[in-house]
């Protein structure tokens, strides 16, 4: 057997790894056959629509809980979509970030209001916040309703409030706050998706 310096030492330094791993009682066989759990297996994958910008891109947030009642899941990871037509599985830095925000204790989840001449927010009930919206539009809208111009044209416009529907929102969503809102009168309205 020809065998020069250097495959000398790589088959003595291979004989003596494994000579030692079997003495420490390490099998190849059983680590081989062992499987390793993937981090996301026991996850339930939800898809969304990220909340930054108006481009809309598709999200995959993955959640673990015990899946009882009444027990609200935690979100462990959120990546792109590559199913979805906008980014394909790409973020960006803002949407990369987003399990940053969903965590934040700072991140408001509840409706807030701070009454005229007072320094501090309050909570109050999402029923509190629709109604006091409802109710403020009301009033803005028989205060500010134009129904003929100076020359008599009919024009039913409203022009002292304005509507700004969201990005995340998919098309059908955009359409219906557009007839709700013209139906009303409003003519300051935009929908950020259409950017």
């Amino acid at each position: 057997m020809d065998m020069n310096r250097r495959q000398f030492f790589r088959v003595t330094t291979a004989g003596l790894m494994g000579s030692s791993l079997v003495a420490l009682g390490f099998s190849p066989t059983e680590a081989l056959a062992e499987t390793r759990q993937f981090k996301l297996a026991r996850a339930t994958e939800t898809r969304n629509t990220c909340p930054y910008c108006s481009v809309g891109c598709g999200l995959i947030m993955y959640s673990l809980g015990d899946k009882a009642k009444n027990v609200t899941a935690s979100i462990i990871h959120i990546e792109g979509d590559p199913d979805h037509p906008v980014n394909r599985g790409t973020l960006c830095p803002k949407g990369a970030g987003l399990l940053d925000f969903v965590h934040s204790p700072h991140r408001l989840k509840y409706p807030e209001v701070r009454e005229a001449g007072s320094k501090e927010w309050k909570r109050i009930s999402w029923d509190e916040a629709m109604g006091r919206i409802a109710k403020l539009m009301k009033e803005d809208r028989d205060a500010n309703f134009v129904a003929r111009t100076d020359d008599g044209k009919l024009v039913n416009r409203w022009t002292t409030t304005g509507m700004l529907a969201a990005s995340a929102s998919p098309n059908e969503t955009g359409y219906i706050t557009h007839k709700v809102m013209r139906s009303m009168g409003m003519l300051v309205f935009d929908n950020q998706a259409r950017v």
